[in-house]
């Protein structure tokens, strides 16, 4: 092959975000609807994206009336019933960027009204201990999802309605919690120390593998998201890997605190596209490295 043809395929087209897509998640909307006529998740809350299985079996306990929507999306979808609101809980939907990405497109093209991804997180710096929240408050973007999805940049930002929101739940929960930038990555086994010192340094709290990704998702289809985690290990300060109970009580009073924004009306997320992430100004001056 010659040296040109080889940097053309190498080369990334020049704004690609900007670009129509051939496919269309509206397709997928209209297959799951020609099995299950009227399918449609506008009237839920909203959707939990619970990355661990552990936290999803103690919610169905706690909720044995919850019924399954089979094939709607490529994900297991539960719904529950609380404060007398739908809660859409989805797993099951495969680790890392790309595959939330996907599923969060379905549950757009479906009318879902807001998303928030919960799961466990690898602290960046010392002081984070397992069973420590940390609400995402915009995730560095080392995964490859999000730059089909905005121009260049450091970041991917969440709702700021909805993530308020959510800070007002944890501090009424009484508990601590913590929030700040969380670094979203592809590649879970090449995580590097001197990665996780650089970003520690600017601010950088933790490292997960989803965030960034639904973010960039939520700010091209003008869905509000949000994030939050809870820690599991550390990149600082490596220890064998064991399943803490601090851990487990953190997602479940995550869960309890995501359940109630979503279903409190007077802390609903901005209407579908509103300017619901950071601005403009904010951006460029990312992308420039400001």
């Amino acid at each position: 092959m010659s040296p040109q043809r080889r940097t053309a395929l190498s080369a990334l087209l020049p704004g690609k975000h900007t670009l129509p897509a051939v496919t269309d998640p509206a397709e997928h909307a209209a297959y799951v609807r020609n099995r299950h006529p009227g399918a449609t998740l506008a009237g839920a809350a909203g959707v939990v994206l619970v990355h661990q299985g552990r936290l999803l079996r103690q919610a169905l306990a706690a909720h044995p009336e919850a019924r399954v929507l089979d094939g709607w999306a490529s994900a297991d979808l539960h719904v529950i019933s609380h404060r007398g609101r739908d809660v859409v809980l989805c797993s099951r939907l495969g680790a890392g960027a790309p595959a939330t990405a996907l599923v969060a497109e379905q549950l757009t093209a479906l009318g879902v009204p807001a998303i928030v991804s919960l799961g466990t997180a690898a602290a960046l710096v010392p002081e984070l201990r397992a069973g420590d929240l940390v609400l995402c408050e915009k995730a560095l973007r080392g995964e490859g999802t999000s730059r089909h999805y905005l121009p260049p940049g450091h970041f991917a930002h969440p709702d700021p309605h909805l993530t308020a929101a959510l800070a007002a739940a944890l501090d009424a929960c009484g508990t601590r919690w913590r929030r700040g930038a969380s670094w979203t990555t592809d590649a879970l086994y090449r995580e590097s120390a001197a990665e996780a010192q650089l970003y520690a340094r600017h601010g950088v709290l933790t490292v997960e593998m989803e965030a960034a990704a639904l973010f960039a998702v939520g700010r091209h289809r003008h869905l509000p998201t949000a994030a939050a985690f809870a820690v599991a290990d550390s990149l600082v300060n490596r220890t064998p890997r064991t399943d803490s109970p601090d851990t487990t009580a953190a997602l479940e009073l995550l869960l309890t605190a995501v359940f109630d924004v979503l279903t409190n009306t007077s802390v609903s997320p901005a209407p579908p596209g509103a300017d619901t992430v950071v601005s403009r100004h904010d951006e460029q001056r990312e992308a420039s490295g400001g």
